[in-house]
């Protein structure tokens, strides 16, 4: 009898407030992940912990500041529900932050956890220290993978991880494929580090 592989298990790092890693994250579980043997686990790092020490412009930090209970909802969401609610959570916290472009950041958590049929967590759960030090152990898990001068999305493939890929938009079909097999490929080259050029638009999310 032949024996069956092993699905490639693969580990998507990312918070909801980037909208690099959303287009990067309709790639792998919309058009890839249903047609490649993936055992896909979403983790979730802080890009205001990331950025923490920087010198970023004050309007970038505050945006992060703004923003930083969505990633801590998320977390709080997966120690209380487990694993599984972690993609469903942002599917519906990214649609609403990233296409519809929403800034009701509330209100997006409140319909986020009705629309994945879980009671929302509270504050003071998303603001705990256990919350926020599993934020700051998912940040740098990000930067022993890849270093501290990148950030989300961050892919790991079976243990060979980089950052990005940073797409705009999200390819579909048979491109999208063709974009995994490369970056198995990629990934599988022992001493690679490095592919990049200048974003020459913003995220484009249709």
């Amino acid at each position: 009898m032949a024996r069956m592989s092993a699905a490639t298990p693969v580990t998507f790092h990312f918070d909801p407030t980037c909208p690099w890693a959303w287009m990067t994250s309709r790639w792998l579980g919309d058009e890839v992940e249903p047609h490649r043997d993936l055992d896909v686990t979403w983790a979730v790092m802080s890009l205001y912990y990331l950025n923490e020490t920087r010198d970023i412009p004050a309007g970038y930090r505050e945006m992060l500041t703004e923003r930083q209970n969505l990633s801590g909802a998320v977390v709080a969401a997966r120690a209380k529900y487990g694993d599984k609610v972690v993609k469903p959570l942002y599917d519906a916290i990214g649609t609403r932050l990233h296409p519809q472009g929403r800034q009701d950041l509330d209100t997006i958590l409140e319909e986020a956890f009705a629309e994945v049929g879980v009671e929302p967590v509270s504050l003071e759960e998303i603001r705990s220290d256990e919350v926020q030090e599993a934020l700051r152990a998912g940040t740098q898990a990000v930067i022993d993978k890849v270093g501290d001068d990148v950030g989300t999305p961050t892919i790991d493939i079976a243990g060979a991880a980089f950052f990005g890929p940073v797409v705009t938009p999200a390819p579909k079909g048979e491109a999208a494929l063709n974009l995994w097999d490369g970056s198995v490929l990629v990934a599988g080259v022992p001493g690679f580090y490095e592919i990049k050029r200048s974003r020459t638009v913003g995220p484009q999310f249709d």
